[in-house]
């Protein structure tokens, strides 16, 4: 498994995505649903952190609420998100639709229900444009603005689609899932953000498919000079593409560090068990372990180490509420054990 390399020391300075103790919760009739719990973390210019775990382990929902998209039932009930000097808790929703789009933007799981169908990708990708370019929106009208279609055009061939100015006038479904994913990066590009969160980008894709989506995306990322997060429950393919890793289990994260560090020396339990259940195609022979059991429920959920009822080496302390390991240069992990792994 190829590892990616950590950004450099000259790009680790200010963080352009601070979040402290972040808490997001849904209303539920059995109760509430404490979905994300006490997430901190840092992404630093030019840098790619990856966000891994199992579905429902609240990754999606970190960044949704990052980028003011939970709504009723949800809340975001505590914690700070600042993006480029600006808190973004405390902005009006006027002010949000203006960095939302324009500073950051966020490409969906499924491409085919994320765009709308009842639009051509030249409206879709103009909405965008017209919303945020101020320079274009100045002399613009719907649809009739020729620096707004050339932008259109250049964003779709920037990302690989063929007889670009030609597809434009095509709908969604006149697309494969590849392309889709294409014309949602290229949507989420229009307007050069700083960051970028790309959830799941290659879910429902073949192999082929989805080694030439991430191809593109390292690549722009690199051109653009973009930070990025990057939402999966693949291992191999954050080994490929981030500088850091942060693993997140039932709401809670459980261990976080430098790629190669995670990758070479898993301390959490759940980490190791995400490591044993991806295919190695250096060594076929080894088998794949599926990690027993499921994500538990998080309503009303006992003070207790999330992993638990999964975990094979677990001991009575760890019936009680296990805190974050203080951060230093090496990583974080929230385990018993992580001392004892640390040393071994």
């Amino acid at each position: 498994m190829q590892v990616s390399q950590p950004a450099s020391a000259t790009e680790r300075q200010q963080p352009i995505l601070s979040i402290r103790g972040l808490c997001t919760e849904f209303a539920t009739p059995a109760g509430v649903l404490r979905a994300v719990q006490d997430l901190s973390l840092d992404v630093m210019p030019g840098e790619c952190v990856g966000i891994v775990g199992e579905s429902g382990s609240g990754k999606s929902v970190s960044f949704a609420s990052v980028m003011g998209l939970i709504k009723p039932p949800g809340r975001v009930a505590a914690g700070e998100i600042v993006f480029a000097g600006m808190d973004l808790r405390k902005l009006s929703t006027q002010d949000m639709r203006a960095v939302r789009g324009k500073r950051m933007a966020m490409t969906m799981q499924d491409a085919l229900t994320a765009l709308n169908p009842s639009m051509t990708v030249e409206q879709q990708l103009l909405e965008v444009i017209l919303a945020h370019d101020e320079d274009i929106v100045q002399s613009a009208r719907w649809g009739k603005n020729a620096k707004a279609y050339k932008r259109a055009v250049e964003m779709l061939e920037l990302v690989g689609i063929p007889s670009a100015a030609k597809r434009l006038r095509d709908y969604p479904h006149q697309f494969s899932g590849g392309m889709r994913q294409r014309i949602m990066i290229a949507i989420a590009l229009a307007c050069k953000p700083d960051l970028l969160i790309a959830d799941e980008p290659t879910t429902a894709l073949d192999v082929t498919i989805q080694a030439q989506v991430l191809e593109l995306i390292g690549s722009l990322r690199r051109e653009l000079g973009m930070s990025m997060v990057l939402i999966t429950h693949d291992l191999s393919v954050v080994a490929e593409q981030c500088d850091r890793v942060v693993v997140m289990y039932a709401g809670q994260v459980v261990e976080s560090g430098p790629t190669s560090e995670i990758i070479g020396q898993a301390l959490h339990p759940y980490t190791r068990g995400l490591l044993a259940a991806t295919p190695r195609v250096e060594d076929l022979a080894m088998p794949v372990r599926p990690i027993a059991g499921t994500v538990p429920s998080l309503i009303n959920f006992p003070r207790q180490c999330h992993f638990y009822s999964r975990c094979q080496q677990r001991a009575d302390a760890c019936l009680s509420e296990i805190a974050l390991s203080e951060p230093d240069v090496w990583r974080q992990v929230r385990c018993i054990r992580s001392e004892k792994e640390r040393c071994a």
